[in-house]
């Protein structure tokens, strides 16, 4: 984000008339006021009704003045923005477009990214045959053996290659697209608004297979390609010339914007410190460049008297910052944040230019509502809220115009600096992220120069004398084992549940109060307002009570149970590849949102749709003792401790009572049972107010294994809520099974059009026989059943819809070789 009073040179006049500045104030906050209200619509409204409000608003403009011009431009604001969404809605991929494929003629739009599987790259589509394609889109050329739990399917396969991609290149494809869809998850990521403001409206793979049309690159980069291909060879470069994964991970996004090349650990290691915002091409990276590249021009221009005399050195100073920050911000990849910043500067830029001096708050302000008119969507993202509010905090407590003298002067003002940004901005990304890193202030007082001073420009450098990437290696390396040193602090993080908007937004007040200059009485009652928000705690099931969470975690289960005063998590999700699992995306954030301490973690089998996450979750909840049907020699047995599921297990919280009905002990003995066979099947009773309530969470259990549980007694099976048997496969969920357990509510935990075709029809049919009400995760999100109120499923797409999220309903199911939207186990 940009400090405007240090970006660029001072200069020009101050606003002469305070009594317009209100009014300007009061426009500037109107207008983003209303782009963030149009953000909250669930579904659009139609063009006309956005047109006709906006001629009503330009109507109006022209008949008043003063602060009613504030309530125009919301209206205005909150009109563009619905006529702009409206229009990219109608870009959209069509259902009956999903799963089938589709041939496809365009060019590779930037760098392609390195995966595990294969290169992943937006392609921008000329023609499509279907037409009807979006005209961008996320493709995945998938290469190399299978992954991890058969996560591409051999019909997807090249001849187990993919071509190197160049930015620019025209190519002919055959490809299979689905719509946007990402998990829908209490305070979670909104992937499909990720992908909305990057304006990709499908995502999908190459086909490349022996039986398809074979891909053919039809021409070489285009003319405006250069900057990219530099970018790529960089890349590439950079690969062949340091040999530590880590280090080449933080130099490559430093020097072209690949954020993907960081590894998870060292990701997480920045996390944990708090200083994950200097790894990867933001604000900062481009306000220092912007501030760096003004004094240089600025100086050179003050060199030469006809220069000076052509034009003054400080508007050459101003101009050269922005071109040339602009241009950085282009070769590291041209990111959001990026080009927020750029877009400020641009109208930071102006003020100077025009020779005026606007008041503080209005500057902020004008920032502000360049970044919402060139991109609305940005207002619900963390990073633009934490960056807008530091920048806007360093202003408030500026102590004045006098800057520090001497090298000790200097280090005071950067120490004061960094308390108060710290301060302030920690009830924000506790509220954002759920935990706030209490080493941080140690950490960034010496990460924020060694970045900014020495690995920076060591990554950027090395692109002219490579080098010099040896040297930002060993630099990176050194900040690493530094930052090792602070994460082993006791209590480096803390964490807390995600607090009501209230809560929050009096927390974030509370901490301004804290570091503004204000009188000390004012000061004091910072403390009063973040108090409720530090020791809040999400609402819990009474005594006897008991309550389940389906997270959203695509084609695998994951359920976590909660009674009064104790939690379970039954199975994990699945695994993604090898540095990526539902544990560390969806189930350790969802769990630190609900403010949870899991005691148990119940794996019903080893496939890695419901293992894949257990190693991530139990890193982060040690404390938690795991019980599971896998054998003593497998992986995540011996890195804790481990307890095999039996039928006849049971125990009691707080009034609930859970059981283990299956497998009994004699199956363990048998050879060659599929994993599936062995699901530890739990049964969650409550003490009703008239009657018991149940769940009963089955796992994969098949036709054999629910024949077993009947023999075994059909009266033990009665439930009030079921987690569907094998996602809906056709191997379980018999008719007997159904009619022992008539269960009120079943939930369905599967991918968006998983490549397994679960839930199959037949099964659903079943249960609509018997009045069975079905969720399915990727229609309904995560799903939340209480034993209080048996009857009701909270769905989370429901809950929080906004008009950008995709529905989660789709057609028929992807055909043979489809892999669907994520790995699976069955």
């Amino acid at each position: 984000m940009l400090d405007t009073e240090r970006a660029m040179p001072d200069g020009g006049r101050a606003m002469p008339d305070a009594g317009r500045a209100m009014p300007l104030g009061w426009m500037l906050a109107g207008w983003v006021a209303g782009a963030a209200l149009q953000l909250q619509q669930a579904a659009l409204w139609p063009a006309v009704s956005y047109a006709g409000l906006m001629l009503t608003a330009v109507a109006a403009g022209l008949a008043v003045r003063g602060r009613s011009l504030a309530l125009v431009l919301a209206v205005s604001a909150f009109a563009l923005t619905g006529l702009r969404a409206g229009a990219f809605m109608q870009q959209a991929l069509p259902p009956a477009l999903e799963g089938r494929d589709i041939l496809v003629r365009g060019v590779v739009a930037a760098m392609p990214q390195r995966g595990e599987f294969g290169p992943r790259f937006v392609f921008e589509v000329a023609s499509s045959q279907p037409a009807g394609v979006p005209p961008r889109l996320l493709l995945t050329w998938f290469a190399g053996p299978p992954g991890p739990a058969g996560a591409v399917g051999a019909a997807v396969m090249s001849a187990r290659t993919s071509p190197v991609l160049h930015a620019g290149e025209h190519w002919q494809l055959m490809v299979r697209l689905r719509a946007p869809h990402g998990p829908r998850n209490p305070h979670g990521h909104d992937h499909e608004l990720w992908l909305w403001e990057r304006g990709i409206q499908a995502t999908g793979y190459v086909r490349a297979g022996p039986r398809d049309l074979a891909p053919q690159r039809l021409a070489q980069a285009d003319a405006w390609a250069p900057l990219e291909r530099a970018r790529q060879s960089v890349r590439d470069a950079l690969s062949s010339q340091v040999a530590d994964p880590g280090a080449e991970g933080v130099l490559a996004g430093l020097a072209v914007g690949d954020q993907q090349a960081i590894e998870r650990a060292d990701w997480d290691l920045f996390r944990t410190t708090g200083v994950a915002h200097l790894m990867s091409i933001s604000g900062l990276h481009v306000t220092m460049f912007a501030w760096l590249a003004a004094a240089l021009v600025g100086a050179a221009w003050r060199r030469s008297a006809r220069l000076c005399l052509a034009w003054p050195a400080p508007h050459a100073a101003v101009v050269g910052g922005v071109l040339l920050a602009a241009l950085y911000a282009a070769f590291s990849g041209g990111g959001l944040p990026a080009q927020r910043t750029v877009w400020m500067l641009v109208a930071v830029a102006g003020l100077r230019l025009a020779g005026l001096r606007w008041p503080w708050p209005h500057t902020w302000a004008l920032a502000g509502a360049a970044v919402v008119t060139l991109d609305p969507w940005a207002l619900l993202q963390p990073g633009f809220w934490l960056s807008f509010v530091a920048v806007g905090v360093l202003f408030a407590s500026d102590p004045g115009s006098t800057r520090p003298s001497g090298l000790a002067g200097r280090l005071r003002s950067l120490l004061r600096e960094q308390v108060v940004v710290t301060v302030a901005l920690a009830p924000l990304t506790l509220w954002l992220f759920g935990q706030v890193s209490l080493v941080g202030l140690v950490a960034n007082l010496a990460a924020i120069p060694w970045v900014t001073g020495v690995v920076t420009p060591l990554a950027l450098g090395g692109a002219v004398w490579p080098p010099l990437w040896q040297a930002g290696a060993w630099a990176v390396q050194a900040l690493t084992q530094a930052l090792q040193l602070l994460a082993l602090v006791p209590g480096a993080v803390w964490s807390a549940a995600a607090a009501p908007l209230w809560m929050s937004l009096a927390g974030l007040a509370g901490a301004l109060l804290l570091v503004l200059r204000l009188p000390q009485a004012l000061r004091a009652m910072g403390l009063p307002l973040l108090w409720p928000m530090l020791v809040w705690q999400p609402p819990r099931p009474v005594h006897g009570q008991f309550e389940l969470v389906a997270a959203d975690i695509g084609q695998g289960n994951a359920v976590i149970v909660r009674t009064a005063s104790h939690s379970l998590l039954y199975d994990t999700g699945p695994r993604h590849g090898s540095d990526s699992d539902a544990g560390d995306r969806v189930l350790v954030p969802l769990l630190r949102a609900l403010g949870e301490r899991l005691d148990r973690v119940v794996v019903s089998h080893r496939d890695s749709d419901h293992i894949g996450g257990a190693a991530s979750v139990l890193a982060q909840h040690a404390q938690a003792d795991l019980l599971s049907s896998i054998d003593h020699g497998h992986a995540l047995a011996a890195m804790h401790t481990h307890t095999r599921c039996l039928a006849g297990q049971g125990w009691t919280w707080d009034g609930v009572r859970f059981d283990i009905l299956h497998p009994p002990a004699a199956d363990y003995a048998l050879r060659g049972l599929a994993p599936n066979a062995l699901s530890c099947v739990l049964r969650i009773t409550a003490a009703g107010a008239t009657a018991a309530v149940t769940a009963l969470l089955v796992g994969d259990i098949e036709l054999p294994q629910e024949r077993a549980l009947l023999r075994e007694g059909a009266g033990a099976l009665r439930a009030d809520v079921l987690l569907v048997p094998h996602h809906g496969s056709k191997s379980s969920s018999s008719d007997a099974f159904l009619d022992a357990v008539q269960p009120r509510v079943a939930l369905v935990q599967a991918g968006y059009r998983n490549r397994y075709g679960h839930p199959a029809p037949a099964v659903m049919a079943r249960y609509a026989r018997r009045g069975i009400a079905v969720t399915v995760s990727p229609a309904c999100g995560a799903a939340r059943w209480s034993s209080a109120e048996p009857q009701r499923v909270r769905c989370e797409r429901e809950a929080s819809r906004r008009y950008w999220q995709h529905p989660g309903l789709s057609g028929p199911g992807p055909a043979p070789g489809d892999p669907g939207v994520l790995p699976g186990g069955d």
